[in-house]
C-alpha cells in the first residue's frame, strides 16, 4: 500500500508548513491566515498517522477522508495567501504542487480502500 509514501510526504509537508508560517509571521507580520494554514496543513499528517491505528477499514477510510478535507482546506489558505500577495509566486507554486500531490494520494487511497470494503 502507498501509506508509507503518504506518511512521509504528509510529515514533510507539515514541516514545510511550519516553516512557511514562521516566515509569514516574522517577515510579513501575518498572523490570522497563517494560523489557519498551520492548523490545517499540519492536521493532514496527524490524521494519516492516526489512521495507522484505525479500528476498522471504515474507520481508516473515515480518518483519511478527514485528512483529505484538511488538505483541501490547506489548498484554499495557500491560494488565498497567494492572491493577497503574502506568498511569492515561486513559493506558492512549490508548496501548491505538494498539496495537490497529497490530495491525489489521499483520494487514491480512499477510493482503493472503499473498493476493498465492498469485496
Amino acid at each position: 500500500m502507498r501509506d508509507g509514501a503518504l506518511q512521509t510526504k504528509s510529515f514533510a509537508f507539515a514541516v514545510l508548513i511550519v516553516g512557511l508560517c514562521k516566515g509569514l509571521r516574522v517577515e510579513k507580520k501575518e498572523f490570522v491566515l497563517s494560523k489557519q494554514l498551520l492548523r490545517s496543513g499540519t492536521a493532514i499528517g496527524a490524521l494519516v498517522r492516526e489512521a495507522e491505528q484505525a479500528e476498522s477499514k471504515a474507520d481508516f477510510v473515515h480518518k483519511m477522508a478527514i485528512a483529505l478535507k484538511e488538505a483541501n482546506e490547506t489548498e484554499y489558505w495557500l491560494e488565498l495567501l497567494h492572491e493577497t500577495h503574502y506568498l511569492e509566486p515561486d513559493t506558492f507554486s512549490s508548496i501548491h504542487h505538494d498539496v495537490v500531490e497529497l490530495l491525489k494520494l489521499l483520494t487514491s487511497i480512499i477510493n482503493s480502500s472503499k473498493r476493498g470494503m465492498s469485496s
